[in-house]
């Protein structure tokens, strides 16, 4: 909002020679008029009966004020003393919308008339005299006119050296850090408040999948009423927007009751800790081979779709793909992400953190797969259902998992270092690697090989957690500090039993971590140090 536009310019060539008057428009060179765009303007069913008018600025030379006086019929311009100081010509052109032409990848608007002073004056000029040629900015009031002509005055090779990319660059790195803040400390507060229930963590999130879902419907609608007539969309609605619910969730946040009571004495040795267990270093891949897969689907579906759309239907696609896109949206915030956030305690409860796992590999696998069959860009829509396993079940699995195997006190650093191995790493890859495949290859090839490997990359998932569990562990799994029923009914405490559980962890006499959050067989012994010295078990 507050980061200036770059510069743009609405730049034709006005002529005028024997007898014909015209506006020509040429993209400049290795690039082409967009095919829909000059559709609907040549095309337009109500040309017949619309008037284009286009305030015009135009450079002049100094014998053009002749022709100006002499043929024009403009007397004022007759005395060089009339003339601006600028010597710029200024009007107002006239052009039926049926007299506009596409010539060789250029747009001829066939000029009658003009406005010049409050008068009406013919745009004449005989084929005895020196052509009148000159270039002008314009602004003409058909918003799709502008979007053809208008074009940035600076190229994109040189947009490093633009201080607006700068500062776009610092803005977007400031936002995006103090989003993932509020991530992963908010899981942690969340995981922390709801203590013995961790299975309840999904109907907390569902919640940020209904703001998600209703703002997005309103703000587009905002930003497509505000933009109503103007050449490019105004998007200052939504940072009006932004503002005000960010200062409703300061206020909510402010009456939260949390006091964190576990603190670790050295949070990198504790968190290094966890990578001494294999499965913790397979969740960590896990995370990053799903960011790769939610980079194909945030950054390329639109794509894909709007592809399809334009091989089905040409240019009409335009007045019914946004809508289908809306649709999508919706669709993956309450049909997909509600309910199996609400559901993915008891999801997780039936099959367990690892299960879920291999089954999110298996839903990209799948939805990948049948987004590359796809020929109607419809048929998109059932398909979106399954974005509650992929991304739902996922980010509850993700979260969960993440919130059991921190060592205490080191809850939101965890959730950080997750949230940054899952975008940092994995949807920056995937962004990368979609984004060149797209370009060789094109959508569907690249959904049919990020589906291929999202399938094998399940199986190899089974296998080595099949694997490891033939190999067998000491200790139960991770899950069944979830499953066990005493867990959602009992306190839990940090270093201490209740009963044949322990939970959190145990500390040695040298106050290393034995284990982290683990079940263990019935222990003989309550304290942890008639423990000490026992192996860890994996999780």
């Amino acid at each position: 909002m507050f980061i200036p536009a770059i510069p743009q310019e609405s730049t034709v060539s006005f002529h005028c020679h024997e007898g014909v008057s015209n506006l020509r428009y040429c993209p400049p060179n290795g690039t082409t008029l967009d095919d829909c765009l000059t559709d609907r303007i040549v095309n337009d069913p109500t040309s017949n009966s619309t008037l284009l008018s286009c305030q015009m600025d135009c450079k002049t030379e100094p014998w053009m004020w002749d022709t100006i006086c002499n043929y024009w019929k403009v007397e004022k311009y007759c005395d060089p003393q009339n003339i601006p100081t600028d010597n710029r010509l200024r009007m107002t052109s006239f052009v039926p919308m049926n007299h506009i032409e596409l010539v060789d990848n250029c747009l001829f608007f066939m000029l009658k008339s003009a406005e010049l002073d409050s008068n009406n004056v013919p745009l004449y000029c005989p084929a005895n005299t020196t052509d009148f040629r000159t270039s002008c900015q314009v602004k003409c009031n058909n918003s799709e006119i502008m979007e053809a002509v208008t074009q940035s005055k600076i190229p994109d090779s040189e947009a490093k050296g633009l201080y607006q990319f700068w500062l776009l660059f610092l803005f977007l790195i400031l936002s995006w850090a103090g989003m993932a803040v509020v991530v992963s400390v908010g899981d942690a507060i969340c995981f922390d408040m709801l203590g013995d229930r961790p299975h309840l963590y999904g109907n907390q999130r569902l919640w940020g999948s209904i703001g998600w879902g209703t703002f997005s419907l309103l703000a587009g609608f905002l930003v497509d009423h505000f933009s109503n007539g103007k050449a490019s969309k105004d998007y200052t609605v939504v940072f009006y927007m932004t503002v005000i619910i960010i200062g409703v969730d300061i206020l909510v946040s402010s009456k939260l009751k949390h006091t964190q009571t576990r603190l670790s004495t050295n949070i990198l040795r504790d968190v290094s800790q966890i990578f001494a267990s294999f499965k913790i270093v397979i969740f960590f891949c896990w995370c990053v081979l799903v960011g790769l897969g939610t980079a194909l689907i945030w950054n390329f579906l639109f794509w894909h779709l709007e592809d399809l759309a334009s091989l089905q239907e040409g240019c009409g696609h335009a007045t019914w793909i946004k809508t289908l896109e809306g649709i999508v949206m919706s669709i993956q915030c309450f049909g997909g992400e509600l309910p199996f956030f609400f559901l993915s305690g008891w999801i997780l409860k039936k099959i367990g953190h690892i299960h879920a796992m291999s089954l999110v590999l298996l839903g990209f696998g799948v939805r990948f797969l049948l987004y590359s069959l796809l020929v109607d860009p419809w048929w998109v829509i059932p398909i979106e259902f399954m974005n509650g396993i992929t991304f739902g079940l996922f980010y509850a699995t993700m979260a969960s998992y993440a919130s059991i195997v921190a060592p205490p006190g080191t809850e939101a650093t965890m959730q950080g270092l997750v949230g940054a191995v899952f975008e940092g790493v994995g949807v920056s890859l995937g962004s990368l690697l979609a984004g060149n495949l797209f370009f060789k290859i094109g959508g569907s090839k690249t959904f049919r090989w990020f589906g291929t490997g999202a399938l094998i990359l399940f199986v190899v998932h089974v296998v080595i957690q099949f694997v490891m569990d033939k190999l067998g562990s000491r200790g139960k799994k991770v899950d069944e500090k979830i499953a066990n029923d005493s867990m959602l009914n009992r306190p839990i405490t940090n270093g201490t039993t209740n009963n044949d559980i322990e939970v959190d962890c145990i500390i040695s006499k040298d106050d290393s971590i034995l284990s982290q959050a683990t079940v263990q067989e019935v222990l003989d012994s309550p304290k942890s140090e008639d423990i000490e010295g026992k192996p860890k078990s994996d999780f």
